[in-house]
C-alpha cells in the first residue's frame, strides 16, 4: 500500500483538487527521522554529542515541535508522491491546503489545487493531408561551405599599407579611465580583427586606416552589460601603438586547395561531399518541418479548451526553465534581464502564445495516446533510455529498475508514449507538395473565413469553397 493515498476532484478551468492522505506509518517514519536529525545537533548531559536518542529529543522538545519540523521537511516528497499516485500532468504552482498535525497513530491530510493539462476532443487524426517540400541544396549554400574552408586555411600576411576591414593588426595598448589606468586594460602584442566586432563597440572602427608605427587614442564607452561590473558605462580612452597590420591570404579555388584542405583530391570531388553532407541536414530538417506540420494538422482538428490562467501559468515555465538553462551556463537571472530590456512578467506575456500552442499539442498527444491505446512496452523503455545508459556506462534494464524503484517510471513510460503517438501520426499522414497545400488554403471552406459566422462566404473574399475540403 501506497505510503501516499489520493483522490482527485475535477474542477473548472482544467484544474483539479488532490485530496491526499500519508498514511500513520509513513507519518511517525518521518517523525523518528526527524528526531534523530536533531539529536545529531543536540548537547545533553549524559549523552555524547550527536548521541540523543530519538525518544529523548521528542520528550525534550515535544512531540508536537518534531513533528512539525518533519512535515515541514518531508513535504515536498509527500507532494511529488501525491501528484503520482493522482496521476495527473500538473501546470503551474499548486495552492496547497494543510489540516492540522495529527495526533499519534493518525494519519496526515492535506490537498492540493493544481492546474492540468486540458483535455482533447479529437477530430481527423488518422490519414491528414501535408504539404512536405523536396529536399534541396542551392550551389550558393555550397560556394559559402567552400569560402568557410578556404578562411580556415588561409594565412596571414605583413602588409605595407594602412589597415582595412578584414585585416589583423598587432597592437599595444593602455587604457584610462579618468587618466588612470586600470585592471585588465593593457594589452601586448595583441592581434586584433577589424570588423569582427568583438571589442568593445567602436574600437576596432577607430583603428580603421592605421599603419604599422601608428600611435592612436581610442576613445570608447564600456556597454551597459560588460561583465565587469565597475567598468559597465564608463568612459574609457585607450593609448594605441600599432606594430604591424596583417591582411588574409586566401588559397586560390582548385584542386589544389582540395587536396590540401580535405580528403579529396579534385574541387569537384569536395564541392559532391559538400553537397552530400548539406543534403543529408535538409532531409533531418525536412522530416523535423514535415512533423511538426502533422501536429499542427492534428491539433486543428480537434477542440482543445485552454483557459487564459493555464497559459499563463505554462509561460511562466518557460521563463523559469530558460532562466534555469541560463543559469547552469553561468549566466544569472539579473544580467538576462539586464540583456533583454525587459522584467520576468513581461518575457513570460510575451511566451503565453506558444505556450498556448504547446498545451493545445500536448493535449492532442495525449488524447491520441488514450485513443490508441498505446502502452510501451519493457524493451522500448529500455531503448529510450539507450543514449544516457551509454553516457554513463550502465545497463538500460537498471536504469529503468532504478526509476521503477524510485516511482518515476510512469514519467518515462509518458514521454515514450508521446513520442510514439507523434510517430503513428506522422506514418499515417499523407504528404502532398508544397504547391497542394498552398492551393488548399486558399480554398475557402464553410465556417472558416466568413465574415457573419453564418457558414456563408463572405462576398469581397474572392476565395473558393469546395466540398470536403
Amino acid at each position: 500500500m501506497p505510503s501516499v493515498t489520493t483522490s482527485v476532484t475535477e474542477l473548472p478551468e482544467s484544474r483539479v483538487r488532490v485530496s491526499a492522505e500519508v498514511s500513520a506509518e509513513e507519518v511517525e517514519r518521518r517523525l523518528q527521522q526527524a528526531a534523530k536529525r536533531l539529536g545529531s545537533e543536540m548537547r545533553i548531559p549524559g549523552f555524547r554529542k550527536g548521541k540523543v536518542p530519538p525518544a529523548v529529543v521528542l520528550r525534550r522538545l515535544g512531540r508536537e515541535a518534531v513533528l512539525d519540523e518533519a512535515v515541514r521537511s518531508s513535504l515536498g516528497n509527500w507532494y511529488v508522491d501525491a501528484i503520482d499516485e493522482a496521476g495527473i500532468s500538473p501546470i503551474g504552482e499548486p495552492d496547497l491546503d494543510m489540516s492540522d498535525l495529527p495526533d499519534e497513530g493518525k494519519p496526515l491530510a492535506f490537498s492540493i489545487e493544481i492546474g492540468v493539462r486540458p483535455k482533447a476532443k479529437l477530430g481527423e487524426y488518422k490519414g491528414v493531408e501535408v504539404g512536405r517540400r523536396e529536399p534541396h541544396v542551392e550551389e550558393s549554400a555550397i560556394d559559402e561551405q567552400v569560402e568557410e574552408l578556404r578562411n580556415r586555411v588561409a594565412t596571414l600576411e605583413t602588409v605595407e599599407r594602412a589597415a582595412a576591414s578584414g585585416d589583423q593588426v598587432v597592437v599595444d595598448y593602455v587604457g584610462t579611465l579618468e587618466g588612470e589606468t586600470f585592471e585588465g586594460g593593457e594589452g601586448r602584442d595583441q592581434l586584433i580583427e577589424l570588423g569582427s566586432g568583438n571589442l568593445i563597440p567602436g574600437f576596432e572602427e577607430q583603428l580603421l586606416g592605421a599603419s604599422a608605427g601608428d600611435v592612436k587614442t581610442v576613445e570608447v564607452t564600456f556597454p551597459d552589460d560588460y561583465p565587469s561590473e565597475e567598468l559597465q558605462g564608463q568612459a574609457a580612452a585607450f593609448e594605441v601603438t600599432v606594430h604591424e597590420v596583417k591582411a588574409k591570404q586566401l588559397p586560390d579555388l582548385d584542386d589544389d586547395l582540395a587536396a590540401e584542405a580535405s580528403e579529396f583530391d579534385t574541387l569537384a570531388e569536395l564541392r559532391e561531399d559538400f553537397r552530400k553532407r548539406l543534403a543529408e541536414a535538409d532531409e533531418r530538417t525536412v522530416e523535423r518541418e514535415f512533423e511538426e506540420a502533422v501536429l499542427q494538422a492534428v491539433t486543428d482538428n480537434a477542440e482543445v479548451d485552454v483557459p487564459e490562467g493555464l497559459v499563463h501559468a505554462r509561460a511562466h515555465e518557460f521563463i523559469g526553465q530558460t532562466l534555469s538553462a541560463l543559469a547552469r551556463q553561468g549566466i544569472s537571472k539579473e544580467t538576462y534581464l539586464q540583456l533583454s530590456g525587459k522584467s520576468e512578467h513581461e518575457l513570460a506575456d510575451e511566451a503565453e502564445p506558444e505556450a498556448a500552442a504547446a498545451l493545445r499539442r500536448e493535449a492532442v498527444l495525449a488524447a491520441v495516446v488514450a485513443a490508441e491505446g498505446i502502452d510501451p512496452t519493457e524493451e522500448q523503455l529500455q531503448a529510450a533510455l539507450e543514449p544516457v545508459a551509454h553516457r554513463e556506462g550502465a545497463d538500460p534494464a537498471e536504469l529503468v529498475a532504478r526509476l521503477r524503484k524510485n516511482g518515476r517510471i510512469d514519467e518515462l513510460r509518458e514521454d515514450v508514449a508521446t513520442r510514439q503517438a507523434l510517430e503513428l501520426l506522422v506514418s499515417e499522414a499523407v504528404p502532398i507538395s508544397v504547391e497542394q497545400a498552398k492551393a488548399r488554403e486558399a480554398l475557402w471552406t464553410p465556417g472558416k473565413g466568413d465574415s457573419e459566422g453564418d457558414g456563408k462566404p463572405a462576398a469581397s473574399t474572392g476565395q473558393l469553397w469546395t466540398p470536403g475540403s
